[in-house]
């Protein structure tokens, strides 16, 4: 019997035509690339000035009238332009923001929130020179509130430029805001059902605990500050039972700054603990002070 020819014996199959990626209309939505993955558009390229670098307007009057239509913008690389001019207002012409500064720090959460890095790295670094133009201005407006709560969410997050930004943005919040106005308003997120955010919260709290006066300390209530120690030293994550220790030896130094014995120190900081905390609480406080 003849054999039959292998290349007849076997069917050829033919290879599928792979899927091309789905282009859309509109450039601001993600793409699907062949194996319908999500492929989000590429960034533009922003330019992130340092402070020191904003130069001042040549017509401040005119310009600041259209600063919040421009900020209105659909287009977010136009809002990174108008954030960084209103940082230049806030460098060097921070009197003119003054009318529609609420309406700004309105913007600026919004922009955090924006899942695009560099229009949410541009917004924390406004916040940064708001903060020391207007410093304890900013304690009394209601978005106050708003804007420190996405500095932690942003300080907590995992991307690492956004995340450095965001500590800066704090800690100058720390340095220019009135501690106690801002430890009032820190006090409800060390509470924060977030761990990071909680843990962002502490570091706060615990740099401005450590600027702190006496009097700014008993105004406040050093209890009230031992307590938020002692409750942040159980915290499960380390950068939060760090700044709990910190605060513990900041408010040690303050209680105890008319005693000039060690001992006597000793002595008055653990009345003071075993009086105002539970036991364990009480005996953790007086542990980090004793072994140092």
């Amino acid at each position: 019997m003849a054999l039959r020819n292998i290349e007849n014996a076997l069917p050829i199959l033919q290879e599928r035509p792979k899927k091309l990626p789905k282009l859309s209309k509109n450039p601001e939505i993600c793409l699907n690339d062949e194996n319908n993955n999500i492929v989000p558009p590429p960034e533009s390229t922003i330019d992130y000035v340092a402070s020191e670098n904003l130069k001042p307007f040549p017509d401040p009057e005119s310009s600041v009238q259209r600063l919040l239509e421009e900020l209105a913008s659909k287009d977010w690389i136009k809002v990174c332009e108008s954030l960084n001019n209103t940082r230049r207002f806030a460098v060097h012409h921070s009197f003119l923001l003054l009318p529609i500064l609420e309406k700004l720090m309105v913007v600026m959460v919004k922009a955090m929130k924006n899942p695009r890095s560099a229009l949410c790295k541009t917004s924390i670094m406004a916040c940064s020179d708001i903060f020391i133009a207007f410093g304890e201005k900013l304690t009394l407006l209601k978005t106050m509130d708003d804007l420190l709560l996405q500095l932690l969410m942003k300080a907590s997050q995992d991307k690492k430029f956004v995340c450095e930004e965001a500590d800066k943005a704090l800690n100058t919040m720390v340095n220019s805001v009135s501690r106690l106005s801002l430890l009032r308003k820190l006090k409800t997120y060390v509470r924060h059902s977030n761990p990071r955010v909680r843990a962002k919260a502490a570091v706060s709290t615990s740099n401005c605990v450590s600027k702190m006066e006496v009097n700014e300390m008993e105004e406040f209530g050093m209890v009230v500050i031992a307590q938020m120690a002692a409750d942040l030293l159980n915290d499960k994550l380390p950068e939060a039972r760090e700044a709990a220790r910190s605060m513990v030896n900041s408010v040690y130094e303050k209680f105890t700054w008319n005693e000039e014995e060690e001992g006597n120190k000793q002595e008055a900081w653990q009345r003071f603990c075993e009086k105002n905390l539970t036991g364990l609480n009480a005996q953790a406080m007086i542990k980090i002070v004793s072994s140092q």
